[in-house]
């Protein structure tokens, strides 16, 4: 008997210190949070080595199509997402783009943020790359091709994209 009132005794004060301890917790806002180092955030870096088979226009009025055959994208792309309080929007893209009414299509609270950090160091080598190796009237790959297209050495470092629920 006296042990069993001596474990739940001893259970009783840990239960205790347990509810004190959590009591002493208090929440920290978003600014007191942006001085903490080790913040909330991801880093996403990516080798892009797409290819695409065509890409095919077609045009059902006038019983047509074009294709755009082996598409490729190659290249570096590094991003970080963060979530980026609504004064942190404000100042950063609002602001800067001279929006004047972003309650149109924005109504506060917190966004995320990709960006593409503009310090990233890459060879220009390795930058985005996009190309087309052939143009072609109808949806086959014979035929003569009206050309190619590419786009070589994208920057896209220094870009930001945000993104928000409505």
């Amino acid at each position: 008997m006296k042990l069993q009132l001596i474990t739940k005794s001893a259970i009783a004060t840990a239960l205790s210190v347990f509810a004190i301890a959590a009591s002493a917790m208090t929440p920290i806002q978003d600014e007191g949070l942006s001085q903490v180092a080790g913040q909330d955030g991801v880093s996403i870096g990516a080798d892009l080595n797409v290819n695409i088979g065509s890409f095919v226009y077609t045009n059902r009025t006038e019983n047509a199509s074009v294709s755009f055959n082996n598409i490729r994208a190659r290249g570096l792309i590094a991003a970080a997402i963060d979530v980026v309080n609504q004064t942190t929007f404000a100042t950063e893209f609002v602001a800067p783009n001279s929006i004047t009414a972003p309650a149109s299509f924005y109504g506060g609270g917190d966004v995320v943020k990709i960006s593409l950090p503009a310090t990233i160091g890459v060879d220009p080598t390795k930058l985005l790359s996009v190309s087309v190796e052939s143009i072609r009237m109808g949806n086959s790959a014979a035929g003569t091709s009206f050309g190619s297209f590419a786009m070589n050495n994208i920057d896209l470092r220094g870009t930001s994209a945000y993104i928000w629920a409505h």
